[in-house]
């Protein structure tokens, strides 16, 4: 449990006892998509020392936000609890929120293809559709399937899932085209379609369709 705590009996105050140190929320962030190895965290954190890290995902075990697994053929994973997966709402508050922040571009900081997959359900949440559609994105080495269903948005990380659209983009015009500060023509004419560029709008494009 916290070693610190804001003694406010307020329900913002305890959360914020939880997961309000500095890593705790991006550490989350991380292991939304599916588990991870602490290698893995420790690479796609850019900044953070292992021996804060390590601290970190001690103390979010402790409170029961994460738990460790056996990863195949070895080794341990990090992945959230169902407690723990409940802040994806809260993540995605946070996402959007930030959106006047995001208008200066990236400039010097760094960013993963995997924090594509957090941004992309929390930009379309509340977009559906019947029959599904799914498009496939190859940003950065990363490949994600992007599925529109009856129940919104999901974003699958299995690289040998390939849906019949694929969009090849920087992860900067794929966040840019889902929340509404691009456009789908300025897009397109960078990134390369294979498949039917019309998926990619019908999913893609936020609130220009």
């Amino acid at each position: 449990m916290p070693t610190r705590s804001y003694g406010q009996f307020c329900g913002l105050a305890r959360a914020l006892d939880v997961v309000g140190d500095r890593w705790s929320l991006l550490i989350i962030r991380e292991l939304l998509p599916g588990p991870m190895r602490y290698g893995e965290l420790l690479a796609s954190l850019d900044g953070i020392a292992t021996n804060l890290l390590a601290e970190r995902l001690r103390s979010l075990e402790s409170s029961g936000v994460i738990q460790r697994g056996l990863a195949q053929p070895s080794g341990v994973v990090y992945a959230l609890t169902p407690w723990g997966s409940e802040l994806r709402e809260a993540i995605g508050a946070f996402i959007h929120w930030s959106f006047p922040l995001m208008a200066s571009g990236r400039g010097d900081d760094t960013v993963q293809p995997r924090w594509l997959a957090v941004a992309l359900e929390a930009l379309l949440r509340g977009r559906t559709a019947t029959p599904p559609a799914e498009l496939g994105i190859e940003a950065a080495g990363l490949f994600m399937t992007l599925r529109i269903d009856k129940d919104g948005p999901h974003v699958i990380l299995q690289p040998d899932r390939r849906p019949g659209t694929i969009l090849q983009a920087e992860p900067e015009a794929v966040l840019g085209l889902a929340a509404g500060a691009i456009s789908i023509d300025h897009v397109l004419s960078q990134a390369s379609v294979h498949g039917d560029p019309h998926i990619v709008t019908m999913v893609l494009a936020g609130a220009q369709t």
